[in-house]
């Protein structure tokens, strides 16, 4: 099944103040507000605010950047690409993450399952027609289930965090960028350049990104034929990939494809980021919305 969507209309989701509101507010256009603070009272993304999450995060990023090799994201690569852990649907999946905390949010100490529930609901009320973005929002952080014992209960440097290509020069607008020069590949002349070992416009898919739970869950969704267009694809490989999202770097290596799914990337970043809150979803009464899409979109199970 081919899915044809229309480019997204960007000024029509653009952050605007409430008028009359709360001045510390923000809306998306469509009825999404969007608060200024996280749940610890910081601006989002601050990783240099004073708060209980700090430490965690910084060292975090110093064991990510220091691991996250050209050889050990291949590594990964062929044995997560071989989806032979496990079998299941997507929702037993979602279910699994109710246990997890992501160690590198510096916005959010709550289990997954809240943040899916909390981006899907929010693109929903501003897409009401574009049901292949509600369940992008609800699948894109699947991956995480790598920090299940089922699936080698990697360490979270290995599965969450901001991603960056490997294989060229790390860009200095990576979060803690300081610690890329204990990586390995920083010194490798293969590796130190700007295009390192690839090629101009080459294009995203021929990139290796660093390894985590976003281009897990991109290879399970290609290996398990998804319906999904290519933008919800691009999305979920992509959607951690702030580098290129917030500050435009890596541009270099994007082809025509790349440059117009990054348009909903776009549209998609502002719910992944700002709908991280403390309000709780009603799970049951939404469940049957979110299942339907499943079987619209994904095999009843799924090789992980």
């Amino acid at each position: 099944m081919t899915i044809t969507i229309e480019q997204p209309h960007l000024g029509a989701v653009a952050e605007r103040k409430v008028a009359g509101g709360d001045p510390a507010e923000l809306v998306l256009d469509g009825g999404f507000v969007v608060p200024d603070s996280n749940a610890f009272g910081d601006t989002f993304r601050n990783y240099d605010a004073e708060s209980e999450r700090k430490k965690t995060v910084e060292e975090f990023y110093r064991t990510n950047h220091i691991n996250q090799t050209y050889d050990f994201v291949r590594r990964m690569r062929e044995e997560y690409g071989r989806v032979e852990k496990t079998e299941m649907g997507v929702w037993e999946c979602i279910e699994l993450l109710n246990e997890f905390i992501d160690d590198s949010d510096p916005d959010l100490e709550m289990p997954q399952i809240e943040h899916l529930l909390q981006t899907a609901e929010a693109i929903r009320k501003d897409y009401p027609d574009q049901d292949w973005l509600h369940l992008t929002g609800l699948i894109h952080d699947l991956g995480k289930v790598l920090l299940h014992p089922s699936f080698g209960e990697l360490p979270q440097w290995a599965v969450v965090g901001d991603t960056f290509p490997v294989g060229c020069a790390f860009d200095e607008c990576n979060v803690h960028f300081k610690y890329f020069k204990e990586n390995p590949d920083y010194r490798n002349p293969k590796f130190s350049t700007k295009f390192g070992a690839y090629s101009e416009g080459c294009g995203l898919d021929n990139v290796l990104m660093s390894w985590g739970h976003d281009d897990y869950m991109y290879l399970v969704a290609k290996e398990n034929k998804t319906t999904l267009p290519s933008a919800g694809l691009f999305i979920i490989r992509y959607h951690s990939f702030y580098p290129l999202h917030k500050h435009g770097a890596y541009t270099h290596l994007m082809n025509d494809e790349d440059k117009e799914n990054l348009k909903w990337l776009h549209v998609f970043n502002k719910y992944d980021l700002y709908s991280k809150s403390n309000v709780r979803i009603d799970v049951e009464k939404v469940k049957p919305y979110y299942m339907s899409l499943i079987d619209k979109y994904f095999p009843a199970k799924l090789r992980w």
